[in-house]
């Protein structure tokens, strides 16, 4: 591209540059033989007007003409002087005086039509080029021709001169513009080069190469554009490998899930089958099975409804805080008791506009955890107040508390705290991704804050009302 503008546009430049030279010197060449012409018109007339006078006066005196020719003349030889200047007289086709002995003229210079008293002509003759003016002399004396030479070489070798000093400066200028418009068309494609070697570059993985920008112009602008989009590109590239690698992480873990209850309930059904065993064994092995199967629909259960999350949009309405929260206590108190914990409630506003099933589940899955970070006689406080023109939910215990590590990976899914724990509760590490599922869906932010050995406080902040 860069390859063909430069010859394209140097092509154009040399034709009209050289055009342009042509025409110049074609002009001068004819303004230089005009004004010779001119020049050589003129003194032709004049030398015609005083010979005719001067053969009226020889005439009257009774002399022949013929033999006085050379005196007649020879006050005109003055005008060749500079021997740019000859004269010729002849009478009918013989030449009967010459001032240079070579004889150029042609015979059909002599032969004037009726319409022309004078004729003009371009002549060459030993290397030398004249401008010849040839004329009648008037009646009676019209069978004279008086032929006048003008040598016009000095002149056209000028003109040569000019014209190939022209075409040397022409050239010289021609290739001083080719290096220049060289240099131009490299920084024009300069930009346009980079963003090819640049798109290779990311094409190939190299996502952090960006183009120099510089200046306000439309190159500067393109260079932007393209930064702008490789931005867009690293940014998507990212979101896509990290979405990838949650993905591959989230089937990883869930084979894990699915590998142990799965395993055991194998085995014990194994175990019933073929081994001979008591009624107590075969109950106890039911047991397990049942345990872990129920471990599996507790799994199947929160995919589904994350994924129900994912795919519609819940409806929400203004729902009474007490009546949510005596929901709530309800449903966590038998096992609070079991666990010999105590859980307050505070609520400080009324109303609270939200999806009531679904801030249920949220709530009783914060509280449930907490319940399993506490030991007995600890106390869980379960918090909806103000702050500010905000509505913000705490629900903070006295529990084991977790590392700065853990708080970054808790509401990922089937990630676990404590390994131990959280099989012989049955968890799947599902309940805190549903959680923070449930929160993005109310436009709520679902924020963690922990210090080991004194508990966890969960916050759930409404941005709007």
């Amino acid at each position: 591209m860069k390859y063909r503008t430069f010859l394209t546009t140097l092509m154009l430049f040399l034709f009209f540059f050289n055009l342009g030279i042509l025409i110049i010197s074609i002009t001068t060449f004819k303004d230089t033989i005009a004004r010779a012409e001119e020049k050589s018109l003129g003194e032709h007339y004049f030398i015609t007007s005083s010979l005719i006078k001067d053969f009226y006066a020889v005439e009257n005196r009774g002399i022949d003409i013929e033999d006085s020719l050379g005196a007649l003349l020879q006050p005109y030889s003055y005008l060749s002087g500079d021997k740019k200047v000859k004269l010729a007289l002849y009478k009918g086709n013989q030449i009967v005086y010459s001032d240079q002995p070579q004889n150029i003229v042609k015979s059909s210079s002599l032969e004037l039509d009726k319409t022309r008293d004078r004729l003009v002509s371009s002549q060459k003759s030993e290397g030398r080029t004249y401008v010849m003016v040839s004329g009648k002399l008037p009646a009676p004396f019209d069978d004279y021709t008086m032929v006048y030479f003008y040598d016009t070489t000095d002149s056209i070798a000028a003109w040569n001169q000019m014209k190939n000093m022209l075409f040397l400066a022409g050239l010289i200028l021609s290739s001083l513009l080719a290096f220049g418009l060289l240099l131009l068309l490299n920084r024009i494609f300069k930009p346009l080069t980079q963003i090819s070697h640049m798109s290779r570059s990311i094409a190939a993985g190299a996502y952090d190469t960006r183009l120099p920008v510089s200046g306000q112009d439309e190159l500067s602008e393109m260079a932007r554009s393209f930064n702008h989009m490789a931005e867009e590109i690293k940014s998507q590239i990212m979101q896509l490998a990290t979405a990838a690698e949650q993905k591959q992480q989230f089937v990883d873990n869930l084979a894990h899930e699915l590998r142990t209850p799965l395993t055991t309930i194998y085995g014990y059904a194994e175990y019933i089958q073929k081994v001979v065993c008591t009624e107590e064994d075969k109950v106890l092995a039911t047991n397990y099975i049942m345990s872990e199967s129920r471990r599996l629909q507790n799994i199947a259960y929160r995919l589904l409804d994350m994924a129900t999350l994912r795919e519609n949009s819940i409806e929400r309405g203004d729902v009474c805080l007490e009546e949510l929260v005596r929901g709530i206590k309800q449903a966590m108190s038998l096992k609070a008791t079991a666990q010999d914990i105590k859980i307050i409630y505070e609520c400080r506003f009324d109303m609270l506009f939200c999806d009531a099933d679904l801030m249920h589940i949220l709530l009783v899955n914060l509280l449930d955890n907490a319940i399993k970070a506490c030991k007995p006689r600890d106390i869980i406080k379960l918090v909806a107040e103000l702050e500010g023109d905000r509505k913000v939910i705490f629900i903070q215990d006295s529990g084991k508390g977790m590392s700065e590590e853990h708080l970054d990976n808790i509401t990922k899914a089937f990630y676990r705290v404590d390994l131990s724990r959280s099989r012989s509760g049955g968890g799947a590490g599902l309940g805190l991704t549903l959680c923070q599922q449930i929160a993005l869906n109310h436009g709520a932010e679902l924020s963690f804050s922990s210090e080991l050995g004194k508990g966890t406080t969960a916050k759930l902040t409404f941005t709007s009302s």
